[in-house]
């Protein structure tokens, strides 16, 4: 399996920010982490290996970036204000720093999906939902979609609209909506054990539903827990079904 670390200095962040790429073909899959987790966190967490039939055989290629959840939502000392503001810039970083590199390493029609975990999740579903036309669809997994539960009652225009539970409720821009309709993957995945919220998995999927989005929700049972061997079997089970 190949496998490369890489990275820039981020103009959007003003910080050098890493990344490791995974595999050498197929669909670009864009991992999130965690919390306030790194870029080598599925790799430590064995989420790189339980993939690697997949890798080894072309389905996909791996893209891991860090999170700057440490510098804004998960940062104790610092003002909401500016923690807002830093999640607005780490989706510039997504959007025109992380999504060009993706396309010089696969080419410009290699679909992208983009994936996470937990916290992660939440990310991975509005990096999708507010840009569609870059990323082809998401795999979220045991996440909650709501924003608020991690901003300890902040709420400004900037969590509105990075929190996909407040604002697909009000969407309505019909040529958005169509882009994200023509998705063939939206997956929605959580399980039913310790510390999972399949209730917000549910409540996300109904207000799709009511918008006339096309999506997958995969309820597992009461034996998997919000942990990782909970995700090194979601994610190649879903690969391997669904792609």
């Amino acid at each position: 399996m190949e496998r490369t670390l890489s990275g820039w200095y981020s103009p959007s962040l003003h910080k050098e920010m890493p990344i490791a790429v995974y595999g050498h073909y197929g669909f670009a899959l864009l991992l999130i982490p965690t919390a306030a987790a790194d870029y080598l966190e599925y790799e430590r967490f064995q989420l790189i290996d339980a993939m690697k039939p997949h890798l080894e055989g072309g389905l996909l290629k791996v893209f891991s970036i860090d999170s700057i959840n440490a510098d804004s939502w998960m940062n104790d000392h610092m003002d909401p204000r500016h923690k807002s503001m830093r999640h607005q810039q780490w989706n510039d970083y997504v959007f025109h720093e992380v999504i060009p590199f993706m396309r010089t390493h696969t080419s410009k029609d290699t679909p992208i999906i983009v994936c996470g975990a937990s916290f992660g999740a939440l990310h991975s579903m509005n990096l999708f939902l507010k840009r569609p036309d870059l990323i082809q669809g998401v795999i979220a997994m045991s996440g909650v979609y709501d924003l608020t539960e991690y901003t300890k009652g902040y709420f400004d225009d900037d969590v509105y609209f990075n929190s996909p539970l407040h604002y697909m409720s009000n969407l309505t821009d019909h040529a958005i909506l169509e882009t994200i309709r023509a998705s063939r993957h939206i997956h929605i995945l959580s399980g039913r054990g310790a510390y999972e919220d399949p209730g917000a998995s549910g409540r996300f999927a109904r207000l799709l539903y009511d918008k006339g989005i096309n999506y997958e929700l995969d309820l597992w049972g009461p034996e998997w827990p919000h942990d990782w061997n909970t995700w090194r079997h979601m994610l190649p089970q879903c690969l391997s079904t669904r792609f």
